[in-house]
């Protein structure tokens, strides 16, 4: 059934299903470009490029003369100054981590080019269904914050002010943004499959919004802990019990800096934003373990094994990753598990809030 400007009212299954697999598609490229953000941070690499070309940058320098420019750029901001400079970094190291941040800023003008060209031709078709437009609108919009974002980021750690890194507060946005992105596209990808069965979208619950905002604050948290090096002020030695659950063999550490208030101490500290993420991950734990009983008598038994599996392996391998002293694989793994961790709970929060198609259209 079409409205008179030909758009699919509700949508056939040949219409919805290239949508879908368009939508999953691009949840995996975000999933993939956290993991390479995550090698991006964890080896410095992120303030390589100290210019945002959005068009133009997609090359990398490719003669010699190109190399000792961005090379030049690059030794005049303070990481190079107060650190890789006295190291004795030399062109060969530079390129290494230029490498990294190039393929990060790559891979995210590919994921815009994979959302907004299909967008484009299924919007050409005339196949999006009636309501629909505004939301992947919305999603495209996320796509190019995520971009401004993540120069706002990246020009932090620039300044002849900043440290040898960026601010802690942008990188947090900067990865909540992605994965804000990434459960907007497995939700509406949801909502499409469900409406290519008849069903209508399914509604956000209470208890499924409790769940999802206790696992937004925990990554929060975990981008502060990236963002401040916190990871490694626990200590470290494989199966360490002074290291985890313990932090420098103490419950709760020493070093927090108590004096310049409560909000620098909960988000600036690194002793202590290590601490409420490592403790309050145990809080989702909890609130996850119920997502997963409810999901099970609603019959919905594959997301819950998704979201078991998603934070057990999270939680191992974030102990994992403190007991090797923030072993880069380990970390990197921590950070692509977190997002799977977020597509599996939106999956588990749009099955608890699935409505029964005959309920729904017949309610007032």
């Amino acid at each position: 059934m079409r409205v008179p400007d030909g758009r699919p009212l509700i949508g056939t299954s040949d219409d919805i299903a290239p949508m879908v697999r368009w939508l999953l598609f691009v949840a995996t490229l975000v999933v993939l470009i956290v993991a390479i953000g995550g090698i991006t941070r964890l080896t410095e690499s992120g303030l390589s490029i100290t210019q945002w070309k959005p068009i133009t940058g997609a090359i990398p320098p490719l003669t010699e003369a190109q190399w000792q420019t961005e090379f030049a750029g690059y030794r005049k901001i303070p990481q190079y100054l107060d650190v890789n400079g006295p190291a004795g970094m030399t062109l060969a190291q530079y390129k290494f981590i230029y490498f990294w941040e190039w393929a990060h800023r790559l891979l995210a003008r590919l994921i815009g080019l994979a959302f907004a060209l299909p967008l484009a031709w299924f919007w050409y078709k005339r196949t999006i269904p009636l309501g629909y437009k505004p939301r992947l609108l919305a999603l495209l919009a996320l796509g190019g914050l995520q971009g401004a974002v993540g120069w706002w980021m990246v020009s932090s750690g620039l300044t002849p002010e900043a440290a040898d890194r960026v601010s802690h507060f942008r990188l947090a946005a900067h990865l909540l943004v992605a994965l804000t992105t990434l459960g907007g596209l497995v939700w509406t990808a949801l909502d499409l499959k469900a409406l290519a069965r008849g069903e209508p979208p399914a509604r956000l619950t209470g208890f499924a919004t409790m769940a999802l905002t206790a696992l937004f604050f925990q990554l929060f948290m975990g981008a502060m802990v990236a963002g401040l090096r916190a990871g490694y002020v626990a200590g470290a030695g494989w199966f360490s019990l002074d290291a985890w659950p313990l932090m420098q063999g103490r419950l709760f550490p020493e070093g927090v800096e108590w004096t310049a208030g409560l909000g620098h101490t909960l988000f600036s500290d690194p002793y202590f934003t290590h601490f409420i993420h490592r403790w309050w991950a145990w809080v989702v734990v909890l609130l996850l373990i119920v997502m997963g009983r409810r999901l099970r008598a609603r019959r919905q038994r594959l997301a819950s094994v998704a979201i078991h599996s998603a934070f057990g392996a999270q939680v191992i391998l974030g102990i994992c990753t403190i007991w090797s002293g923030v072993a880069l694989w380990l970390a990197v793994s921590h950070q692509l598990c977190g997002a799977l961790l977020v597509a599996a709970t939106v999956w588990g929060a749009h099955a608890l809030g699935r409505r029964d198609p005959v309920n729904a259209l017949s309610a007032p």
